[in-house]
């Protein structure tokens, strides 16, 4: 158990205690201290405090932090193509098919249990997901970022909140998009008819913004460069479904079977090639640009295509046979 003691000052007064004590104590992340405050694990003035406290002058706030959960996870020797490696962190290019972390349904054979193989000792996040700053879906492909110490994950969680890590994706989606630019901005929550799926929603959900750019209209789809100014759950999948334009071979989110039954016959047998090649949908995370968070340079990383979105793009671009019929 670590006790950690705050006393509060003029220039601290006023300021949310979440933040407060993730600026004050940067080897712990800011979600880790808002676990804290809901376990009232946090006190001020000899009274349990939550997260949106915003404290007073004169408070003397007092954090129990307790001993890291033990790790029950096995390393498993799961093959992982790792781009960059230094002491405080490491840029992973993610195969599409493969869950970040352990979860209801995927005990093993995650990113984690490879992470654990292939470089032990990862120290900083959650006893369950260490190292992990934030995640892609299992059918998503591309670079992500792992911690290797708590003070690196601190600092990149703390980046990635404050907008300062540029994520870019490379992604199909069906239709033609006719603006060559926009920006998605709604908010974001579980459906409320579904709550295995995200949806835009009016209450209730968090900020999301979305910018994209055309690359690329081809017969029945378009080809986008995808930016993210905010990190929701499939927030590029909602987005594109919410604007008309579902990502190619979505299920959850209408881009797979039900798009083929409009096209005329040639475009309906392209895309069903295309669908058969890729059954995932396609989007990857191309691009990464951030500070390292211990030396401040600015790290830049570009990963490929993978070979099944390859192809399927390859489809996509034919001329299909009797596309006027």
């Amino acid at each position: 158990m670590e006790n950690l003691t705050l006393q509060v000052d003029a220039s601290m007064q006023g300021i949310r205690v979440d933040r407060l004590l993730a600026e004050r104590f940067p080897h712990i992340t800011r979600s880790r201290f808002q676990k804290l405050l809901r376990d009232g694990k946090v006190t001020a003035r000899g009274r349990k405090v939550r997260s949106a406290y915003r404290v007073l002058l004169g408070d003397d706030i007092q954090i129990r932090v307790p001993d890291p959960e033990p790790l029950d996870l096995v390393p498993e020797d799961i093959p992982l193509r790792i781009v960059y490696q230094d002491d405080a962190l490491l840029v992973v290019d993610k195969p599409p098919g493969l869950v970040v972390h352990p979860a209801a349904g995927n005990a093993t054979g995650t990113l984690v249990h490879a992470l654990l193989f292939h470089v032990p000792g990862l120290t900083g996040g959650a006893a369950w997901r260490p190292g992990i700053v934030h995640r892609l879906d299992k059918d998503t492909s591309g670079l992500l970022i792992v911690a290797r110490t708590e003070r690196a994950h601190a600092a990149l969680a703390d980046a990635l909140r404050e907008r300062r890590v540029r994520r870019s994706y490379i992604a199909v989606v069906w239709g033609h998009v006719g603006a060559a630019s926009g920006d998605i901005e709604t908010s974001i929550g579980r459906s409320p008819s579904d709550r295995k799926r995200m949806a835009v929603v009016t209450r209730g959900g968090k900020p999301a913004t979305t910018r994209y750019r055309v690359r690329e209209h081809l017969a029945t789809t378009t080809l986008l460069d995808v930016a993210l100014a905010t990190g929701r759950t499939h927030q590029i999948r909602v987005h594109m479904a919410h604007i008309g334009h579902p990502v190619f071979g979505d299920p959850t989110y209408g881009g797979r079977n039900s798009r083929l039954t409009p096209l005329a016959a040639g475009l309906r047998v392209q895309a069903r090639r295309a669908l058969d090649r890729l059954p995932r949908q396609a989007l990857h995370a191309a691009r990464l640009v951030f500070q390292h968070p211990m030396t401040g340079a600015e790290l830049r990383f570009e990963s490929p295509l993978p070979e099944d979105f390859v192809a399927a793009l390859a489809l996509l671009r034919q001329s299909p046979a009797g596309a006027d019929s």
